[in-house]
């Protein structure tokens, strides 16, 4: 059985992080990006302290020039993705009457020109395999809206609906296309965020806690494995009941 090579963009650290950690076995070929050459040398001491063999590459996904650099490199080292998992991100936030305009393009760029770009160039090596898995992190706030975030939103909203369209243009080659939308995660954001608001959110939560970065992980392994043949099209909200 030949590995599965599995691409988790935006992974030294948080949701991206626990992701890619969990496709840490004889199975699969981890591949993770960072913006930074410090985020990449996290990644590859993650491998070494987990004695894995794994890649890791720079890719900002608002840099043309980065994304041309990460095909190229990602193309010498033969390592085609079999499962693309678009978890990168940026957050921008204020209120649209005082957003700018390159806070606006910025965030869509990252979120969702950029993973269009990925999604198109790793199609065609799955397409030729008849097989692959695409698995986009979108978020709760795009089916709820958040004050502050509307370039945010509107991102998360059009990859879910993307992802919707190539689920239709791809599933007869057997690839699936999904999206994982979280609620509030612990994750290094949430720290920044003020106690009483977190406290009255977990109030509105039903499970009555914030998840943790290992459950999404669990959710997206789920999702790219032989048991999900049959899903595709779908976004998989993973909330603690926050959104229903």
């Amino acid at each position: 059985m030949s590995l599965k090579k599995v691409l988790v963009t935006g992974s030294s650290r948080g949701i991206g992080n626990s992701i890619l950690e969990i496709f840490f076995s004889k199975e699969f070929i981890p591949i993770g990006t960072a913006t930074s050459n410090i985020g990449v040398e996290k990644i590859k001491q993650n491998f070494i302290d987990n004695n894995v063999q794994g890649f890791a590459y720079e890719l900002n996904l608002d840099d043309k020039n980065s994304i041309d650099n990460f095909f190229a490199a990602i193309k010498d080292d033969d390592l085609n993705p079999d499962i693309l998992i678009n978890n990168a991100g940026i957050a921008r936030d204020n209120l649209m009457l005082r957003m700018s305009e390159e806070d606006w393009s910025e965030v869509i760029n990252v979120h969702l020109t950029g993973q269009f770009k990925l999604m198109k160039n790793f199609l065609r090596g799955m397409l030729k395999n008849k097989w692959g898995r695409i698995i986009n992190i979108s978020s709760a706030a795009a089916a709820l809206g958040n004050k502050g975030q509307s370039n945010y939103v509107a991102a998360k909203a059009g990859i879910e609906a993307m992802s919707k369209t190539l689920a239709r243009e791809v599933g007869s080659k057997n690839i699936t296309v999904n999206c994982v939308a979280p609620g509030f995660i612990e994750t290094d954001m949430l720290k920044d965020l003020d106690k009483d608001y977190l406290k009255m959110i977990t109030g509105e939560i039903p499970l009555q806690r914030f998840g943790k970065t290992e459950e999404i992980a669990s959710l997206v392994k789920f999702l790219s494995s032989d048991e999900a043949n049959y899903i595709t099209g779908q976004t998989v909200h993973i909330n603690g009941g926050l959104f229903m």
